[in-house]
């Protein structure tokens, strides 16, 4: 065969694996929404900050519109993901294992079970802030009566830090509200203590800490035993340097927290949306430093959620065995 032949046979060869994978792309996408919406939390907490962000992520690395909303986290999200309002959000294993048992306090009676799990992101630890000009260091220094805000209504922190407190014998008048909100209210005198359930550092709390003294209060080892005992959670330390106000290690207790999705997406949408946030840690990162536990090695902290069949397909492409009876 003469030469410019054999040139135009590779330039058609060329062009019809081309064609090939374009057809490949678009035949991938089939059924992809045109924008997704990730459900987060309140402005100043780490849902919002680290939800945005790799909803950004996604949205930039599959050329599809896409962003971070507002919510009242991790209990709404399961509603708002079950529902379909949002495509994706984030939750903790404790709110979204009351709602598949129908326990949610915004569906009671309804199993909000239309969600799945799509990958690990990170521990959410409980700890309490507070002015250092209180004189309150530790739990046991708590006032009776003491103004404590909880975060927003629905939220991990309003949901399990009043029950622990009491567990504890504090007694108090809870307040609810953004973590930014909040955090003002503490540094104007309406507030004696901030209980704060969010991955740490706690965007919130850094800027407390940069325009006033704070006290990063722990829990005794005796505190953090009866917890551990009452709820479901894991022993966590909340280590020197985080805050420029920690220069100990604080013993707190924490909560994992996974990606979710409707259950409805396509799987070879999700399937992407997992493989972009798993395969980009450096990235994630940048996002927030607490997602350097959002790594595959963690799937197996989710024993409460179904996994999306996309999410499914990664994680086993890549090594790691769902159990059977958590696929679906």
């Amino acid at each position: 065969m003469e030469l410019n032949s054999l040139i135009k046979a590779g330039g058609l060869a060329a062009a019809l694996v081309a064609l090939g994978a374009s057809a490949a792309t678009a035949q991938d996408r089939e059924g992809w929404p045109d924008s997704f919406t990730v459900g987060t939390a309140s402005q100043g907490g780490t849902y919002f900050a680290y939800g945005s962000g790799w909803a950004n992520l996604v949205a930039e690395t599959l050329g599809i519109s896409g962003g971070g909303e507002v919510t009242g986290g991790p209990t709404q999200n399961m509603a708002l993901v079950h529902t379909g309002d949002v495509a994706f959000g984030m939750t903790t294993m404790g709110p979204a294992a009351e709602a598949l048992a129908g326990n949610s306090p915004l569906a009671p009676g309804m199993p909000l079970d239309n969600v799945r799990a799509i990958f690990p992101m990170y521990q959410t630890p409980f700890s309490i802030t507070t002015l250092a000009s209180s004189g309150i260091e530790s739990i046991s220094d708590i006032p009776d009566g003491a103004r404590i805000g909880f975060g927003p209504s629905g939220s991990t922190s309003d949901t399990y830090f009043p029950r622990m407190l009491e567990e504890l014998g504090v007694t108090f008048e809870r307040r609810n509200g953004g973590w930014n909100d909040l955090g003002g209210q503490l540094q104007d005198g309406l507030l004696d203590v901030i209980a704060f359930a969010a991955g740490i550092p706690i965007p919130a709390v850094s800027q407390l800490e940069v325009q006033t003294e704070i006290n990063i209060v722990d829990f005794t080892e005796e505190e953090q035993a009866q917890i551990l005992e009452a709820f479901p959670v894991s022993a966590f330390t909340i280590q020197p340097g985080t805050y420029q106000s920690l220069d100990r290690e604080a013993r707190a207790v924490s909560m994992w927290n996974f990606a979710i999705a409707n259950a409805d997406l396509p799987e070879s949408f999700v399937y992407e949306v997992v493989k972009t946030v798993m395969e980009n840690h450096d990235r994630m990162m940048e996002i927030h430093k607490a997602a350097r536990s959002t790594v595959p090695e963690n799937y197996d902290k989710n024993r409460v959620l179904k996994w999306h069949p996309g999410a499914v397909k990664w994680f086993e492409e890549n090594g790691f065995d769902i159990p059977d009876e958590l696929q679906g």
